[in-house]
């Protein structure tokens, strides 16, 4: 390719990307910061598994009413309640699928919500996809359902094209049988900023034409990355309608240029993964029988108290692996938000001894105290 080949190449880009971001916001009927009036008027009674003693929180600009509290995909310690159920030692994504305990177990969780009013499941991998949509089978209207399958998203060189993903997409609602999707939050870097804008430009490209053919409803991503979430929520306001964004009971806004400013003025929805900081908030390892269990319990509903008295996300979505968990994050919601003296004392010094516990992988974490 010549010089001017290139630059006719570079300008046929910009030109794209120009008129697909200029492009979805007029077709939302988003001004800048803007909110559709007929999503601003959802009446939260007619949201899934509606229970008055559960409470809800609209996500941004998408006007679904999710639960304060969610689900997420995760079950790093399902092995305390399925024991031999990881096919690989430790890593919970060896899980075997077709365990009976595990299905059993998950089916248990997902209900166990549903009678609570939870009900949204955030589901980022192939295994969580197909595990989830198996649990809601014959009550898929029952919960929202978020969709990732990261291990053919971008994080894979070879799905970084508009056509690639929407590939990803029809295969894994094909496999997992799902008619249509809540949520597409496609699942980029941590590091976000890592990706070329061209991969970008690539991947809203895919979100928007996949909302346009009717195969999800709303669409969004999760990164890690701060300012680079910041700078996509600035230039694709109506495509990011949704984020899934590290979030715990450290978390404070910066005084200057947070990202929960770009959130609240483009009117975002915001799911908060790693409220219980990887589980290194915790002195046991989650078995029922634990001699901390009681203590660990509380510990995890003064995090989800302190995370939902800032308001600054729309739900925490921990991971739940039994149905004393979920009875356990109902109950958070219902007591009061503001923690007394001893309580705020004894949640920050846990806090304290979580970061200084966190392990060589996970000490981003940290970069998440002020956003």
């Amino acid at each position: 390719m010549d010089r001017k080949q290139r630059q006719d190449s570079k300008a046929s880009d910009l030109t794209r990307r120009d008129l697909m971001r200029g492009g979805a916001l007029a077709a939302a009927g988003l001004a800048v910061g803007g909110v559709p009036r007929a999503y601003a008027e959802t009446d939260v009674t007619k949201t899934r598994s509606y229970n008055p003693a559960m409470e809800y929180r609209r996500l941004g600009k998408t006007g679904l009413w999710v639960s304060a509290v969610c689900l997420g995909g995760h079950w790093k310690r399902i092995d305390k309640m399925v024991p031999g159920v990881f096919k690989d030692g430790k890593k919970w994504l060896s899980a075997d699928l077709n365990n009976k305990g595990f299905r059993k177990n998950r089916r248990d969780v997902v209900t166990r919500c549903i009678e609570h009013g939870i009900n949204y499941i955030d589901a980022c991998t192939r295994q969580e996809i197909l595990t989830y949509a198996e649990a809601l089978r014959g009550r898929r209207d029952a919960m929202y359902l978020g969709f990732s399958w990261y291990q053919e998203e971008l994080r894979n060189k070879n799905f970084r094209t508009v056509n690639a993903l929407l590939g990803t997409l029809d295969k894994g609602m094909r496999q997992a049988r799902l008619d249509y999707v809540d949520v597409w939050r496609i699942t980029m870097y941590e590091q976000s900023g890592r990706h070329t804008e061209a991969e970008v430009d690539e991947m809203m490209g895919a979100l928007e034409k996949a909302r346009k053919q009717g195969k999800v409803r709303f669409t969004g991503l999760s990164s890690h990355d701060r300012l680079h979430i910041k700078s996509m929520i600035e230039i694709y306001p109506s495509v990011l309608q949704v984020v899934c964004t590290p979030y715990n009971p450290k978390t404070k806004m910066l005084p200057e240029d947070s990202i929960y400013e770009a959130i609240k003025k483009y009117d975002v929805g915001v799911f908060g993964i790693k409220p219980f900081v990887s589980n290194s908030l915790f002195k046991g390892d989650s078995s029922p029988d634990s001699p901390t269990a009681e203590e660990d319990d509380k510990l995890a509903r003064m995090a989800i108290r302190e995370i939902l008295r800032k308001s600054v996300i729309t739900a925490p979505i921990p991971g739940m692996i039994n149905t004393h968990q979920v009875d356990n994050m109902a109950k958070a919601v219902k007591e009061r938000r503001e923690l007394d003296v001893a309580e705020a004392k004894q949640l920050e010094e846990a806090m304290d001894k979580a970061w200084a516990r966190l392990p060589a992988d996970y000490q981003w974490l940290k970069d998440w105290e002020y956003a």
